[in-house]
């Protein structure tokens, strides 16, 4: 419960930074309305709360994380609302509450969708730290990391697999390129970009690079096992949508014991990572154990 509190807090945070670069300028109401209603719907903040915190332990440039941050949760945001569209998972609960596309219409949801994109990537290029000769490159790196496991080279990527993949025969390969796209390359990338942006060493940014991977894929077995005997009240999202779509899962390829087994790998395969780390590691052990350990 400790750790559950300080990651609200940390969710908090977050909250405010999503504030501070909110969409704004020449919006029609309606479409500022639609964005803002997935953006501040809640959520872990899983993704930019391990920036912030991989900025931190690394003594990098807080200052210099805060727009990427927002930007992600933006992207983030982003995703989960083209998700939910009829034409991918098609989903009417998100977050507890009803999925933007059921509120505001099909149209209005992928423009919500198309305008948190652009305004994560308005929010990273407009706060490039020109004047900063230390830590312009490594933002600059930083971002791009943000940019690619977005895009086409990594969640879109899975999408397109995951997609194609449905009711298909199942397959160990294109399970692994789905699970580490999908769902991975947006949860690797906070710890990554962190690094890049802090200039940490070659062996630093290795370990917290392992560290992210096997996080990702904990993750997303996680929610494979919730899609089956997840609470819905809890999760405040649908479940059994897998296997009603025929997606390609862990556990409809390995088994849930196996699918249980590995996750535990996981997470000792993420605490030895930064194990030699001369860092503080404590948090980012804890979200590991959080993130293997969900109520299921």
């Amino acid at each position: 419960m400790e750790y559950e509190s300080e990651l609200k807090e940390r969710a908090q945070q977050v909250n405010k930074l999503l504030e501070k670069f909110a969409p704004a300028g020449d919006i029609p109401p309606l479409l500022k309305e639609a964005m803002e209603y997935s953006l501040y719907a809640g959520g872990k903040r899983i993704r930019p709360v391990l920036l912030m915190e991989t900025v931190k332990i690394c003594k990098g440039p807080l200052n210099l994380a805060e727009p990427l941050a927002a930007a992600l949760e933006m992207i983030h945001t982003y995703s989960l609302i083209h998700d939910d569209l009829p034409a991918m998972d098609n989903d009417t609960l998100r977050r507890g509450r009803p999925t933007n596309h059921v509120v505001y219409g099909e149209a209005m949801a992928i423009l919500a969708g198309d305008g948190l994109l652009n305004c994560a990537f308005q929010t990273m290029t407009e706060n490039i730290p020109y004047n900063d000769s230390r830590y312009l490159k490594g933002y600059l790196l930083a971002m791009n990391e943000i940019t690619r496991a977005a895009g086409h080279n990594g969640m879109i990527a899975g999408q397109v697999m995951d997609m194609l993949s449905e009711g298909k025969e199942p397959d160990k390969d294109t399970l692994t390129y789905i699970h580490n796209h999908k769902t991975g390359a947006l949860l690797t990338a906070p710890v990554k970009a962190g690094a890049l942006l802090s200039l940490c060493d070659e062996n630093t940014y290795k370990s917290l690079t392992d560290y992210a991977k096997a996080l990702g894929l904990a993750f997303q077995l996680a929610d494979d096992i919730l899609d089956i005997k997840g609470d819905k009240g809890k999760l405040g999202k649908s479940t059994g949508k897998d296997e009603q779509s025929g997606k390609l899962t862990y556990p409809l390829v390995y088994g849930m014991d196996k699918t249980y087994e590995k996750i535990k790998q996981l997470n000792k395969e993420a605490a030895c990572a930064i194990e030699q780390l001369n860092i503080e590691k404590e948090f980012l052990i804890n979200t590991a154990d959080f993130i293997c350990s969900r109520d299921y």
